[in-house]
């Protein structure tokens, strides 16, 4: 892993992500690029015809004044974890949040995105709303979303949901990379409701297939798969939970307000998603 993108619009929730981000590039020996987009409103130009042009230059200019002031900031909370000399490189682009993400991604050729979150309104519009969703659709990297609350620590244990699908063990792999940087342990879950399918058989096929792997994988039978994952969240220790995008309608389900205020109140930790291929 090479380079790591960081949306920030310097907000509280941005900048205790920030943490996460430059502990995650150390480990991972990444360098991290910083993106902060503005949207300059619309103007028509036949009612400003003389002072068009100063009127984009001024909120470009303040845009950029602003960005000036937040960057040392920024510097001084990686002087303060003895992280300085991690290399930060930074991006100001004008327009769509969602446009210059993806065009970050591709132009600097990103490994991996984080960014922060601020609660449960936000994990709803999240994984539901139009940005979010086009984030997990159309940006082709892991994405860790990292709520306000959650603060820095030790990765020990990743969480990893699965429904043995063939095309899993790819996303699987990607995350025991991630656990051997971190010298994390994979806790692998599948939680089987009355109306999957999975055989026994699978199973086992997977676990002969990554027995020399740090995963132990767990099996448990309920038809109320959130709240299992939020249980096996809680009572195994998980400190990051990995999912795969599967489906909007998924995130939909997980991410509703009630599950959301559970999730939020109860497990603060950061949500790795990653992207089936």
């Amino acid at each position: 892993m090479k380079k790591i993108l960081f949306p920030t619009d310097f907000s509280e929730a941005a900048t205790n992500a920030f943490v996460h981000a430059l502990e995650f590039a150390k480990v991972v020996k990444a360098e991290l690029v910083l993106l902060h987009t503005f949207e300059i409103p619309v103007y028509d130009s036949q009612f400003f015809p003389e002072n068009y042009a100063s009127i984009y230059s001024s909120i470009e200019l303040a845009k950029f004044e602003m960005f000036k002031d937040e960057i040392p900031k920024l510097r001084a909370i990686a002087a303060e974890r003895n992280l300085e000399n991690i290399v930060i490189k930074h991006r100001l682009m004008d327009g769509d949040l969602i446009y210059n993400l993806k065009n970050a991604v591709e132009e600097d050729e990103i490994d991996f995105v984080i960014m922060g979150t601020t609660g449960v309104s936000d994990w709803t519009k999240f994984f539901t709303g139009s940005n979010t969703n086009s984030v997990i659709s159309e940006v082709k990297v892991p994405v860790l979303c990292v709520p306000i609350d959650a603060k820095f620590k030790k990765i020990k244990t990743i969480g990893f949901t699965t429904r043995y699908r063939e095309k899993d063990k790819a996303e699987l792999r990607k995350v025991l990379k991630i656990a051997k940087k971190t010298d994390a342990k994979v806790k692998s879950l599948y939680v089987r409701s009355s109306t999957t399918d999975v055989s026994d058989m699978t199973i086992k096929e997977w676990q002969t297939e990554f027995a020399n792997e740090n995963v132990e994988f767990l099996v448990l039978p309920s038809d109320e798969v959130k709240e299992t994952i939020l249980d096996f969240v809680l009572f195994k220790d998980i400190d990051i939970l990995t999912t795969i995008t599967h489906k909007r309608s998924f995130f939909e389900s997980i991410f509703d307000s009630s599950f959301s205020q559970k999730i939020t109140k109860e497990v603060s930790i950061p949500v790795l998603i990653m992207h089936e291929n």
